[in-house]
């Protein structure tokens, strides 16, 4: 194995706004400070280092000829990597407080708890299905309100002339609306902003993402998302349902909302990450049932981001969840149709019934089909490559809230005049039948009894244009009109996602695919004289949605399920199967999904399925950060103070070691305690002198630790005076004593599995005679999962 050179450096980032962590820039690349600590072997404790850079241009001795042809180490850089994003104490810390509550606690009581978790899943699929019922109803009746206003207006100045008033007044009345959706975002809580899938993958992954599923963030994602869909923007609302039953189930869960300090004093059990995070995973998926009606599809969404901490019945719990909320959705929506009872409203989105005869497939389309997979990969590629760059523009030119609101309210504008001109200039006219299915026709210029087609398409909501893209007949559209269409809303789509406002991309991408894919059906059906009858297009509408949406966020298994369930009809599988992952190959060649640019961008340490490829050469020994900081099992209090009021470092996890007895060595792993639970043990004044001299002290349990979480204090705001530094504090009864831990020649591979199979924060790197030799967290396997091509588009994204 060729020899590493390993340059170990310290940062650390400004904080705005005081908290640990918060006001980070996006791409870090502003440190501030840069230390490099080495072993101190008097105080009985090491210091971590994070890894910086590896030095890939070692020399080559006479026994490394043989390795000539291997692939080289993978490149790493902490500057890709943002500090102010910490993993998930997703393992359980079995140290004896834990231990003798579980072991005190009846069958009984494990039941309860069982029926506890039904109860809290069933709470978290109402109220998401409450929360979905609210923005549609608003959304359709705002939405409803402007188009009657703009219609009336324009239908007023056709004729005297003076459409340049309807104009402004579209455009005025969109940039109002935006501008209220973005003022509440970018001053009031910026984590609101986009459709909040980035954020939950992350959090389903591991991460715990500052703000995500506070109370405050999903009012301003409710009030946010009505106003951007309302106001015109090629968005959606169903991707930010995801988002808000993420933070239903953060909330509703724990029992309490410490944004309002009130405490229900109920679900006392479920406030640590490992419960928390399992409720979260049902949230999201009761989001995507609620959005789409698809209960099966919301399983497995959080399969596919969460798969490391599944077992038969969460999965159940889950599904549980996702059906209790399309229910409470189609319920109440019942109600508002004034049709109670009638649950055929399974969705925020509703693709109609594909059970017509007209609508089938043959097996010579299959090819036609993958061929539609394969542009829509094409495209979804250039959609992510735009808006990557635009990001990039934005965090460089328009990072204040007063731009970002300017920058939403010109998106708007822009989006209404580009709609008005579409219209204004196009001579597409229809016959408006008896049965038309259009809320808001046009009439225009056309004459009697027609309306303009175009108008179908821009002066709509969009989830009513991508069912009438699906639904209408054939003839509704000519092919001019979808060209133009597809082009105009695919850049405006582009330009729209990355605003600071709550929105979706699961629509317009719909919507974009659904146009040229009618387009597709059109142009085929032409070719032949009886080619109508198989080149159905609303059929190729739907196979050219699925193959947009693949082609943009690369999701296959779950998004199946998700369009075969909003659909209606399961015929369909194979195709939207075949077409997404054609969509998702021809995509992964050229550039990553959009979630996962957007995370990439934001420096989190994400974690994938599997290791990189190349890093079988690799072992924990060059991953892992080395030398760690350590605490003996009786450390002194003063001690563990000065380590946590390191700035510079800032560590979550320190092994606790022991010394053998008469023995020189150096001491041996016996446990390893977390920062949080130092910060109690220190709030407490749990020290054992002062144990000693108190007849009667309270023993510290779990709910000490429970009443602090998630929020636990800083050191900083933690008095501890001159005379208690001197005592000390013992660490055996807090700590958890079976950690795990690996060989110091462990592959890469392996201890990829282990993290992101087990959901671990730390994992100890241990030699021979089990002495503590490194530590590897999420941001070690992260920095090495970039590799050379994340390195250089990020450095590039940096600089």
């Amino acid at each position: 194995m060729a020899n590493i050179t390993k340059k170990v450096s310290w940062s650390s980032r400004a904080d705005d706004s005081g908290a640990a962590g918060e006001g980070t820039p996006l791409l870090n690349g502003s440190e501030k400070s840069k230390h490099s600590r080495q072993q101190s072997g008097s105080s009985g404790a090491s210091n971590v280092g994070r890894l910086s850079t590896v030095d890939l241009e070692e020399e080559i001795t006479s026994e490394e000829e043989s390795f000539r042809g291997r692939p080289k180490e993978i490149p790493h850089n902490e500057k890709l990597l943002s500090l102010k994003y910490e993993s998930l104490d997703y393992d359980n810390s079995e140290n004896q407080l834990f231990l003798e509550e579980e072991r005190r606690m009846s069958y009984m009581s494990f039941r309860c708890l069982e029926i506890s978790r039904w109860v809290v899943c069933g709470l978290i699929g109402f109220l998401t299905g409450l929360i979905a019922c609210f923005i549609d109803i608003s959304v359709e009746q705002l939405a409803g309100i402007k188009y009657q206003v703009v219609k009336r207006n324009i239908e007023q100045f056709t004729d005297a002339g003076g459409l340049s008033i309807s104009l402004i007044l579209w455009a005025v009345l969109n940039s109002a609306f935006v501008m209220v959706g973005a003022i509440i975002v970018a001053f009031f809580e910026p984590i609101a902003a986009g459709s909040g899938i980035p954020q939950i993958k992350c959090y389903l992954n591991g991460v715990k993402i500052p703000r995500v599923v506070r109370l405050k963030t999903l009012l301003i994602k409710v009030a946010g998302v009505i106003c951007s869909v309302v106001g015109g923007l090629a968005v959606g609302k169903e991707g930010p349902m995801i988002h808000s039953g993420a933070v239903v189930a953060a909330g509703v869960s724990q029992g309490r909302s410490t944004t309002l300090k009130k405490d229900l004093k109920i679900f006392e059990y479920f406030r640590r990450d490992t419960e928390k995070r399992d409720f979260v995973s049902a949230g999201a998926a009761a989001g995507v049932s609620a959005a789409f009606g698809a209960p099966v599809g919301g399983v497995l969404f959080s399969l596919e981001e969460g798969a490391s901490f599944w077992n038969q019945m969460l999965t159940w719990r889950i599904f549980f969840a996702s059906m209790v909320s399309t229910f409470t959705l189609n319920f109440f929506l019942s109600i508002y149709h004034s049709n109670p009872g009638d649950l055929s409203n399974p969705g925020l989105i509703n693709f109609g019934r594909f059970d017509s005869d007209s609508v089938t497939y043959n097996l010579y389309e299959i090819p036609l089909f993958i061929a539609m997979g394969a542009i829509g990969g094409l495209l979804g590629a250039l959609f992510n490559v735009l808006n990557y760059w635009l990001t990039i523009f934005r965090i460089r030119y328009v990072h204040r809230p007063c731009l970002q609101v300017m920058e939403a309210m010109l998106v708007a504008a822009v989006t209404a005049t580009v709609s008005f001109t579409m219209i204004y200039f196009s001579n597409d006219c229809q016959p408006l039948g008896p049965d038309h299915t259009e809320e808001y026709p046009l009439q225009l210029f056309c004459a009697d009894g027609e309306y303009n087609s175009m108008a179908t398409a821009f002066f709509n909501t969009p989830e009513r244009s991508v069912r009438s893209l699906f639904h209408n007949q054939p003839g509704t559209y000519n092919p001019l009109t979808l060209g133009l269409f597809t082009i105009t809303y695919f850049f405006l789509a582009c330009w729209t996602y990355g605003l600071a406002v709550s929105a979706g991309v699961f629509i317009p991408s719909l919507l974009i695919g659904a146009a040229w894919g009618r387009l597709c059906g059109i142009l085929l059906a032409s070719t032949t004289s009886g080619g109508s009858v198989w080149a159905d297009p609303g059929k190729y509408a739907l196979i050219g949605a699925a193959a947009q949406l693949g082609g943009i966020v690369r999701m296959t298994l779950s998004l199946t399920v998700i369009m075969v369930e909003a659909t209606g009809n399961v015929t369909y599988g194979l195709p939207i199967m075949l077409v997404l992952m054609t969509a998702k190959i021809v995509g992964d060649y050229f550039v990553e999904g959009l979630y996962d640019i957007h995370i990439k961008l934001q420096s989190v340490p994400f974690l994938h399925w599997e290791a990189p490829a190349t890093s079988h050469w690799l072992t924990a020994r060059e991953v892992m950060s080395s030398p760690v900081t350590c605490l003996r099992k009786i450390e002194k209090v003063g001690h563990i103070v000065e380590i946590l009021s390191n700035t510079s470092s800032n560590h979550n996890g320190f092994p606790v070691v022991v010394q053998v007895p008469g023995s020189d060595k150096p001491p041996k792993l016996c446990g390893l305690i977390l920062r949080s639970q130092l910060i109690v043990l220190l709030k407490h004044k749990v020290f054992v002198e002062l144990a000693r001299s108190r007849l009667h002290t309270r023993k510290l349990q779990l709910k000490d630790f429970r009443d602090a979480y998630p929020r636990f204090p800083p050191i900083q705001s933690i008095h501890v005076s001159q005379d208690e530094k001197e005592c000390m504090m013992d660490l055996s009864e807090f700590m958890n004593p079976t950690p795990y831990t690996v060989p110091q020649e462990t592959s890469l591979p392996r201890v990829f599995k282990l993290v992101r199979a087990l959901g671990l924060r730390h994992l100890v790197v241990v030699d021979d005679e089990n002495r503590v030799v490194g530590l590897v967290t999420r941001k070690d396997l992260a920095r090495y999962h970039l590799g050379k091509h994340g390195l250089e588009e990020l450095q590039l994204a940096q600089t």
